[in-house]
């Protein structure tokens, strides 16, 4: 166990917060963690109040990049016990994303310890509404505070949470992205990495101002082989297969995308992670073999999609009351809330608080 001290906001700001219309991103939670690494050791391991922090101008992380992070959510059951879903799948992907991008590792114990300190200190911000969460933000900064091209020697490594409800409310529409590229072959496409997100948006808000919730990214040098989403993973249905596109350096790996496909294979649907093309999912479509796509991630869950549109054709899809999709949010929902066995040992166990 490490050693966290703990300096405890003397006010909560809970009683501002209506739980039962949770937008997403906006209502955080009283309390952070922090750990510093110095170059040599983690340290300085820290609850305090959630707000702003000392930062200096010359900070590396904000000149040369080295910033990644992962999102993940705590659960309060039907048994009123507190549970974090898959905490250490994020932990693996977060230290690949240090890896590429020369930062410090985090070590599993400042890691899962650091979360389940945000949940207990911050127990009764984590809803019990369907639909609804606490999202915890753990993240890495490079804090060197040299001009130089290098990697940084010193981080700080802070976990927060935020009241969450669902990320989207509606079906979704989405444009097929072939001019601009999120990512290529070699580079940091995999990485949860600040920067991938910030190349992103600028093609997704052309797609915004064209009334469309997100872009489908394609493959960078041919545009023909369909990615990943901005903020979630993609997936189609035809018949009792399902399809996603194989992560194979350009996509994230997503906690929730690796969580459906295991649920899927185990209710007996075919599960394939392969190149998708857009022409095979146009010739799916004509051949009335396209039943449905829908978008996988922490924030979005399972999120069905009725509509992609290529180069200004729009493909139509009909989101039905008995989908595929919605069956497989249901059934994460209840294993995240103990309402279904947790028989993939996904949930780690936080605390139990008494009944209410």
């Amino acid at each position: 166990m490490i050693d966290i001290k703990i300096n405890e906001a003397p006010v909560s700001r809970i009683s501002e917060v209506d739980f039962s219309n949770l937008a997403f991103g906006k209502e955080f939670s009283d309390h952070m963690f922090i750990a510093d690494y110095d170059g040599i050791e983690w340290k300085n391991f820290r609850i305090q109040p959630y707000g702003p922090i000392p930062l200096s101008p010359a900070l590396s992380c904000m000149h040369y990049g080295q910033a990644i992070f992962e999102g993940m959510k705590a659960y309060r059951g039907i048994d009123n016990s507190i549970q974090i879903f898959r905490p250490y799948d994020n932990l693996k992907r977060m230290n690949e994303s240090a890896e590429r991008m020369c930062m410090q590792p985090i070590p599993e114990e400042v890691y899962v310890e650091g979360l389940k300190a945000v949940c207990r200190m911050d127990e009764k911000w984590i809803p019990a509404n369907e639909g609804s969460a606490l999202y915890l933000r753990p993240f890495l900064i490079a804090t060197d505070d040299f001009l130089g091209i290098h990697p940084s020697r010193n981080y700080m490594f802070m976990i927060y949470g935020c009241a969450v409800g669902a990320y989207y409310n509606e079906t979704l529409k989405i444009k097929i992205e072939t001019e601009f590229a999120r990512a290529v072959k070699g580079g940091v496409g995999e990485a949860k990495t600040a920067g991938n997100y910030a190349s992103a948006l600028y093609a997704t808000s052309i797609a915004q101002t064209e009334g469309f919730h997100q872009v489908l990214w394609t493959d960078a040098f041919e545009h023909k082989y369909l990615e990943e989403l901005g903020s979630s993973n993609f997936f189609i249905l035809s018949g009792n297969t399902l399809i996603t596109p194989a992560a194979n350096g350009t996509v994230l790996k997503g906690i929730t995308r690796d969580s459906v496909i295991q649920l899927a294979r185990k209710l007996g649907y075919k599960v394939e992670e392969r190149l998708i093309s857009i022409d095979e999912v146009i010739a799916l479509n004509n051949e009335g073999k396209l039943d449905e796509a829908f978008a996988t991630g922490t924030a979005a869950t399972v999120s069905p999609i009725c509509e992609l549109s290529y180069q200004g054709v729009s493909i139509h899809l009909k989101h039905k009351e008995n989908s595929v999709a919605g069956m497989l949010k249901n059934k994460l929902e209840n294993i995240k809330r103990c309402k279904e066995e947790d028989f993939f040992g996904w949930n780690e166990k936080v605390m139990m608080t008494q009944t209410a």
